[in-house]
Order: C-alpha cells, then sequence, then structure tokens
C-alpha cells in the first residue's frame, strides 16, 4: 500500500485500490508507473523481482524518484513479500503485462511477459503467512484507516471487504 501511495503523492497515479478477499488474501492496485521491469545485469534478474527481494533496493534510493514518502524506504515490498505465504505481483508498464508469482518471498518462475496492455500501473496480492503470525484476519477499519491516513485525503482510494455481503 505504501508504494502505490508515493507513486500518488508523487503526482504519478491517481487511483489505489485495496481489496481484501474471502480468504483473508489482500489485493493492492495502483494506476502509476508499474515497478520496473528491465533486467539488471549485476543481479540477474528484473528490477522488478529485485524490488520484491532486497531490502533498500526501492525507488526511494534515487534522489530524484520521491520528493515525499509514507513508506519504509525500500523494505516495504520486500518484507511484505517475504511475511506471505503467497505473493502474486501484476505490473502494466509499457503496454504490456508482467506477472511472477512467490512462495514464502522466494520467486517461482522469472517475471513472465504475458500479454499487451492499455493500463499502467501495479497490482500485488498477497496472503500473509499463518506459519509466521498467528493472526492472520485483516480488520476492514484498521485497513481503511491506514489507507485514509496515508493517502492525505488528495487522491481517489478505494477499499472493499469481500468477506461483507
Amino acid at each position: 500500500m505504501d508504494n502505490s501511495i508515493d507513486e500518488a503523492l508523487a503526482g504519478y497515479c491517481d487511483t489505489v485500490e485495496v481489496t481484501i478477499h474471502l480468504d483473508d488474501s489482500i489485493t493492492v492496485i495502483d494506476n502509476g508507473r508499474g515497478i520496473p521491469v528491465d533486467e539488471m545485469k549485476k543481479e540477474r534478474k528484473s528490477a522488478a523481482e529485485v524490488v520484491m527481494t532486497k531490502l533498500h533496493a526501492g525507488g526511494k534510493f534515487d534522489s530524484n524518484a520521491y520528493k515525499v514518502s509514507g513508506g519504509l524506504h525500500g523494505v516495504g515490498v520486500s518484507v511484505v513479500n517475504f511475511l506471505s505465504e503467497t505473493l502474486h505481483l501484476e505490473i502494466w508498464r509499457d503496454s504490456k503485462t508482467y506477472e511472477q508469482d512467490y512462495v514464502r518471498g522466494i520467486a517461482v518462475e522469472r517475471l513472465a511477459h504475458t500479454g499487451k496492455t492499455r493500463k499502467r500501473g501495479t497490482k500485488i496480492t498477497f496472503k500473509p503467512d499463518a506459519q509466521i503470525f498467528d493472526h492472520t484476519v485483516f480488520q476492514f477499519r484498521q485497513t481503511f484507516r491506514a489507507l485514509a491516513r496515508k493517502s492525505l485525503s488528495q487522491q481517489r482510494h478505494s477499499h472493499h471487504d469481500q468477506r461483507r455481503t
């Protein structure tokens, strides 16, 4: 959620959507620039995989990337990944869709180009790991408050709890 809010605060997106699913997984979607997908020669992985698996690999370490940031300075999404039983990453960038799955923070396969799109942004769906957490049920009210607080009421955000009918 922090990465999406940072994209919004920097003026790169105007919509952040958070959904709590029936299985207590969460999906966060933004219409920002999308996580970079280029291959990083030194790491021999895509930039997306490096961001998802390496601490302090985010864009906040580029002095021109974000003037304002509400996140954890490059550790947020990688920590979420390693604390998740499963995580599915979908990136819409440069008219292409890319996807990658992770299990307990480890990539199941390399980032794959899976199609064409007119969308832009990032979608992450994750399920907290019950082997790590005693309690893996998200509280809608707390999640909503965190989203509202971080967004500073400047951008459009939406939230859905599929557990409520």
